[in-house]
């Protein structure tokens, strides 16, 4: 069959390099590893690290519908998502910049205020690549796309995670740093590979500047298949706000996952495997995807902490591992499908509204699902996953009712 999108196959792979070169830096200009473990290093107050994931992935979010206006005023989605990389390689070399000449809580300053600055960045890129991918790419071929460009990603942060295995406990200074400047560079690679893709002229929003807040409700309000996976997404964050949970209960047993090396071999490890076949599934029934995976780590979680009750330490130190990597590996699936469901049941400048409208939304959920998370978890770490557990399991049953929107599903 032709594709209905002139250059399909030319801008798919470009597509699979540009964002895999952007899931590598993500992956190592990371809040949950290399960047905590930078501040240990260097003396950075522990309580500067706690806000690491919050500004990274709320920043990311927040913003995301207040910018969806200048977006679609844009004639080339496409210039919109290089301005997006090109700030986020910048903001990482500067980080990297920081680690080589501060310490303390001079260095933990510098890293939140780049790192914000980054996520705006980010914040960019989520809304204008949603749009162009939509534009380029034929439904039922964009969930594997997105499922190969996080396989890449994954292959290459794997191969990372095992040379730092072969490295000291104590990395030297400069491995870090050297780290966090070949994480930048990936985000000025991907910029040079997606200018060739060919994307379709589009005439600019001239109300754009009408879209505001209200408008931002009045989406919302207006679009109960919106709201439907406004509520999914939330539960599914049971896969985002778990794993350092994971992480302590491994601890409380004396499991070894102290490692940097160990860590980014689980997450990449999670995204080569995942990758590809969530890509697949998701372009079959996107929905069902999100629901196996929500409820496959709900499980995972909840055998956790069975096992930490009941087996004793030499059964826990590799079981919990394990359980790390499966729980990192339905995080995976869970985001190549909510994105591929999000890009397949919108169309147009509407795309990008929603793409605003949904992240905008979650980054509040994510801020208010991190604070009740925490609070529980004062209970104990045991009582923290059991919660997130019984929110996995709800949104499986709300992935369920979701309007089906795959074109392999038809």
């Amino acid at each position: 069959m032709t594709s209905p999108f002139p250059n399909e196959e030319r801008n798919a792979r470009r597509f699979i390099w540009s964002n895999g070169l952007q899931n590598i830096g993500d992956q190592i200009v990371a809040p949950k590893t290399v960047l905590p473990w930078l501040f240990t290093a260097a003396g950075v107050p522990s309580a500067f690290t706690s806000f690491l994931v919050p500004i990274r992935e709320s920043g990311s979010m927040l913003p995301q519908f207040a910018l969806s206006p200048w977006v679609t005023s844009a004639a080339s989605r496409k210039r919109v998502w290089l301005i997006g990389s090109w700030g986020q390689a910048i903001a990482a070399a500067l980080i990297a910049v920081a680690a080589m000449f501060l310490n303390g809580a001079a260095l933990g300053i510098a890293v939140l205020v780049l790192l914000a600055i980054q996520a705006l960045f980010r914040a960019i890129c989520s809304i204008a690549g949603k749009d162009v991918q939509g534009r380029t790419i034929s439904k039922g071929h964009r969930g594997d796309i997105t499922g190969r460009a996080t396989a890449l990603g994954g292959a290459f942060t794997l191969a990372v995670g095992l040379g730092l295995t072969f490295l000291p406990n104590d990395l030297p200074h400069w491995v870090l740093v050297t780290l966090l400047g070949a994480g930048a560079s990936t985000w000025a690679f991907a910029s040079l590979v997606f200018t060739g893709i060919k994307e379709p002229e589009s005439d600019p929003d001239d109300n754009a500047a009408t879209h505001g807040f209200r408008q931002m409700w009045q989406l919302i309000k207006g679009d109960r298949d919106l709201q439907k996976f406004l509520v999914v997404r939330s539960l599914m964050l049971v896969t985002a706000l778990s794993t350092p949970f994971i992480v302590m209960l491994a601890h409380e047993q004396g499991a070894d996952l102290t490692g940097l090396g160990s860590f980014i071999i689980a997450s990449g490890g999670a995204a080569l495997i995942g990758g590809r076949v969530s890509g697949w599934w998701s372009d079959k029934s996107s929905k069902a995807a999100m629901g196996w995976a929500a409820g496959a780590a709900s499980t995972v979680l909840v055998l956790l902490v069975l096992s930490a009750r009941l087996a004793p330490e030499t059964i826990n130190a590799w079981v919990m591992p394990i359980g790390f990597f499966l729980v990192n590996l339905a995080h995976t699936t869970v985001r190549v499908s909510r994105k591929t469901y999000l890009v397949d049941m919108t169309e147009g400048d509407n795309r990008t509204l929603i793409t605003g409208v949904s992240n905008t939304a979650m980054g509040l959920m994510l801020l208010i699902a991190g604070a009740i998370t925490s609070i529980v978890a004062s209970f104990g770490t045991q009582t923290a996953l059991i919660f997130l557990a019984v929110l996995g399991y709800a949104g499986v049953i709300g992935a369920r009712n979701l309007r089906e929107v795959s074109a392999g599903a038809a």
